[in-house]
């Protein structure tokens, strides 16, 4: 009789335990680098396996295309976005697209309107938010681009000057 008790609250302990922290958030305000004037605000929210991004950014050229990429450093102090080292790479991934092989920094590019603006939503798969260990995305750098990525060029998509910087920071 006790067995059968047992292996429902088994049950329910797992459950519990797998949503646990799923929500986790963290946040990234975008400031200008190297003279621009971007700027903008980016979510990050956990969601069982996947981390949900949303992003809202200005002052970009009309009509334009820019790499958008987490960065290995939380460093924004240098002006030009040159602090934040290389993309996030924890699991030492070739750069490329959502679609194949990618650094866990790779991110989908941003698209300005005829406005300057871009606001995307899209998810990530292999990171995490919050928690520690080598795929959280909590303390690295987030980077907007000048030009688009060719998601084909390494280790960088050839996407150019750094044109807005910030810190992924926990809600």
């Amino acid at each position: 009789m006790k067995a059968i008790f047992l292996v429902p609250a088994a049950l329910l302990a797992g459950c519990a335990s797998m949503h646990m922290g799923s929500h986790a958030s963290a946040v990234a305000s975008l400031e200008p680098a190297s003279g621009s004037n971007v700027r903008g605000s980016v979510t990050f929210t956990q969601d069982g396996d996947e981390v949900r991004v949303r992003a809202n950014v200005s002052g970009l050229p009309p009509n334009s295309e820019h790499g958008f990429h987490i960065h290995d450093k939380g460093d924004c102090s240098s002006g030009d976005g040159m602090s934040t080292g290389g993309h996030f790479n924890p699991t030492a991934k070739p750069h490329g697209p959502q679609s194949g092989e990618h650094h866990a920094g790779d991110m989908p590019s941003l698209a300005a309107d005829a406005y300057g603006n871009a606001s995307v939503s899209f998810e990530l798969k292999g990171v995490k938010v919050g928690g520690g260990g080598p795929t959280d995305l909590v303390g690295h750098g987030l980077i907007v681009h000048k030009d688009a990525d060719d998601f084909r060029t390494q280790p960088t998509g050839n996407a150019g000057a750094r044109v807005a910087c910030g810190v992924i920071r926990s809600t």
